[in-house]
């Protein structure tokens, strides 16, 4: 059975989280104030849970998702995710992140900074831009009409098969975008930002970038 970590266990951490125990899956979850502020969160989420640090939780998991402020990427476990697969959320804000100069200077998108600090992992950039509410409640089965569409890019391309899957099964369509210097077009600013739609309206507005 896989594990999956979380570092992060915000509004997309926790709704992911609900998601993978709905389908399965056991959860290592954390956060920056410690696993004692998680209590309500595991308790909710069963016996499939439990709190940890991050470095606990990368440790422990088979794949781990980032989910915090962007300012927060430095103080992410490395040695702890050598070797895994890394998801990718997060989408910068300057005015909660501060001013981060490769970001501003489009020197590396928001998921290339994470993969700069995280040189042995494989990131793959996923779930951020869709609303947390809408990831909660919006996904169906494959084939039914309309599902709804998300877009992944990462360097592996068998990391990002791998999270496609786990898109899927979470029951939602997903889009390569291939490598990170790609992930861009679906950062905040851009049409396939926040956007609800089926998979060719996702290519589409990624396309439009």
């Amino acid at each position: 059975m896989t594990t999956i970590g979380f570092i992060g266990a915000g509004q997309i951490g926790g709704t992911l989280a609900r998601l993978a125990v709905a389908h399965g899956y056991d959860v290592i979850v954390s956060n920056s104030r410690g696993p004692a502020t998680l209590t309500d969160l595991v308790s909710e989420l069963g016996d499939r849970a439990r709190a940890a640090t991050p470095a606990e939780a990368a440790a422990g998991a088979d794949l781990v998702v980032v989910t915090i402020p962007v300012k927060a990427v430095p103080s992410v476990p490395v040695a702890e995710l050598a070797g895994k697969l890394v998801i990718d959320t997060n989408n910068y804000y300057p005015q909660r992140d501060g001013q981060i100069a490769v970001l501003d200077e489009g020197a590396t998108t928001v998921s290339g900074y994470l993969q700069q600090h995280l040189p042995t992992s494989s990131v793959v950039k996923a779930f951020n831009n869709i609303y947390y509410g809408d990831l909660g409640s919006l996904g169906v089965p494959a084939g039914s009409p309309d599902r709804l569409a998300l877009s992944v890019a990462g360097d592996d391309p068998d990391a990002r098969q791998a999270v496609i899957g786990l898109i899927d099964e979470l029951g939602f369509d997903a889009v390569d975008v291939g490598p990170l210097a790609e992930s861009w077009r679906f950062e905040k600013d851009h049409p396939a930002y926040g956007l609800k739609a089926d998979l060719a309206g996702m290519t589409n507005a990624l396309a439009q970038a």
